[in-house]
């Protein structure tokens, strides 16, 4: 049931990200989904899952331009990866970089965001297909990154 819930919960979590107008009730949904599909990946899934979904909860608080909330899950995935190498894809890498970034330069930290920026930028050029490096650099190139692109 944890799997299942992971999974619709996620997808919700990405059609809410990819609405072109949401409701302050759409944000706090958003939140709350993020973190409950992290919940369910804990209970079901691998070091892989935990990962992606720190990544998600990380990539819903910057999204919203909320700074220190995106901090430590974009930390935390980063930390996964690193730990749980073996399990990830070249684009884990990539992304988990380019979270820890982009919450660094809603933060205001921009120092670490450019150094962050950098390590995401390496990882992306190393990404070995080319739908998957497409996706990285399309998302790489957009958002909020609060000054710094």
């Amino acid at each position: 049931a944890h799997q299942l819930f992971a999974i619709s919960i996620n997808g919700e979590v990405w059609e809410l990200l990819d609405k072109e107008s949401r409701t302050t009730s759409d944000d706090e949904l958003m939140i709350h989904a993020a973190h409950a599909s992290c919940y369910h990946w804990l209970r079901s899934g691998t070091g892989l899952h935990q990962q992606r979904g720190e990544w998600l909860i990380a990539r819903v608080y910057s999204v919203l331009n909320i700074a220190n909330p995106a901090l430590r899950p974009a930390n935390r995935c980063l930390e996964l990866t690193e730990e749980y190498s073996g399990l990830m894809e070249d684009f884990d890498l990539a992304f988990a970089y380019e979270c820890v970034a982009r919450a660094n330069a809603i933060a205001g930290k921009h120092e670490q965001a450019l150094k962050y920026m950098q390590f995401a930028e390496e990882a992306g050029q190393k990404i070995k297909g080319e739908e998957d490096k497409k996706i990285f650099f399309t998302d790489f190139g957009g958002g909020n990154w609060n000054g710094l692109r």
